[in-house]
């Protein structure tokens, strides 16, 4: 739908008191839980085709028909025997699991009809899935390793034990899905039900047993590293490490155009746009057209835009002080249809990072 954070890239609202060496150590921003705004701003109004656009869309999620595929599935060009994690996913009635998620993340007070906890799933679906390393092969989504307190205390991770909470009634409901695959499902009807494109989510992947399989803290990227050259480094090299480009790397920022940052889980403090709950390329937008400070309001270092109602990470800003991010930034906030393809695809890789065999269903 980064760690210092872009250690998650979603923050908090309040001011949070003045951070220490420990405190900076846990913050994470790529995705956060979001809060409606409470007051309205000009710089961005939502229109009624837009929050059509986005019930429309909550609509056929709630109503549309899944189809398992074979029971034979090619991988590498070989012909292989389903496992049994895969043959327990035709057990699975996936259509009323879509719609058990959809009433965990629904707000019909909201925009769309989605409230706060559509973002901060995303950033679970995130989380879960950004810690692969395709040198080791470990990490990744597939064992679902971000449901076990050892990997939800990383600081990255801050807060994120909310929406392993909420969807553990569905998990309940439906005990044959892998925690994995609920994750990163959720992440993607979350998406699709804000307005964002469809991502072409496919099952089977097997939960890890215990927490030996949980990763390294600190793998998940940051949001400042002291200077643009370097913030930028470090983006790369986090992201490389899991396999993604530069192009990549900006289609998945987009994201921040979901949710806002809170200094109880980040250090960080308000939202990237006025509409935190519909997915747009409004971000890429607002990167390019508004002039940026230094919010002194706050102890970390991130931007505001003129009227103090938006912000923005260091790394955020980068992606346009860096010439090879920006003429991504220019891309998609000229082309919404090549955005919003492209990150589908991102976020599809994203969610399959340490899994294989996994069928579509």
């Amino acid at each position: 739908m980064y760690q210092k954070t872009l250690r998650s890239m979603k923050g908090s609202c309040t001011a949070s008191a003045k951070s220490t060496p420990s405190t900076r150590a846990s913050r994470s921003v790529f995705f956060s839980a979001n809060k409606r705004m409470s007051s309205p701003v000009s710089t961005h109004v939502t229109s009624e085709n837009e929050v059509d656009l986005v019930s429309s869309r909550r609509a056929a999620l709630l109503s549309g028909p899944l189809i398992l595929s074979a029971a034979l599935f090619l991988k590498d060009n070989i012909l292989l025997q389903p496992s049994a994690a895969v043959a327990a996913t035709a057990s699975i009635d996936w259509q009323a699991l879509r719609k058990d998620i959809m009433e965990v993340i629904a707000d019909p007070a909201s925009p769309g009809g989605i409230g706060e906890r559509g973002p901060t799933i995303v950033r679970l679906a995130w989380h879960s899935s950004g810690t692969y390393d395709k040198m080791t092969r470990t990490g990744g989504s597939g064992g679902g390793t971000i449901r076990f307190k050892e990997e939800l205390s990383h600081g990255a991770n801050a807060g994120l034990d909310k929406p392993v909470a909420w969807l553990e009634p569905v998990k309940a409901k439906h005990p044959a899905v892998s925690y994995a695959d609920l994750y990163t499902l959720a992440g993607a009807v979350a998406i699709e039900a804000m307005g964002g494109p469809t991502i072409a989510w496919r099952a089977g992947r097997v939960d890890a047993l215990d927490p030996s399989a949980v990763t390294p803290d600190g793998r998940l990227p940051e949001a400042d590293q002291g200077s643009p050259p370097k913030t930028a480094a470090a983006l790369r090299t986090v992201f490389n490490r899991m396999g993604f480009d530069d192009r990549e790397i900006v289609a998945l920022s987009g994201a921040h155009a979901l949710g806002r940052c809170h200094a109880e889980n980040s250090g960080y403090v308000g939202p990237w746009d006025g509409t935190p709950t519909i997915f747009s390329n409004i971000y890429y937008k607002f990167l390019l057209k508004i002039k940026w400070t230094p919010d002194e309001r706050y102890p970390q270092l991130q931007y505001k835009d003129p009227s103090g109602s938006f912000m923005m990470l260091p790394s955020d800003l980068v992606l346009v002080q860096d010439p090879d991010f920006k003429q991504y930034v220019e891309l998609y906030a000229k082309e919404k249809k090549t955005f919003y393809k492209d990150f589908a695809d991102a976020f599809t890789k994203l969610e399959e990072l340490g899994t294989s065999g996994l069928i579509t269903v």
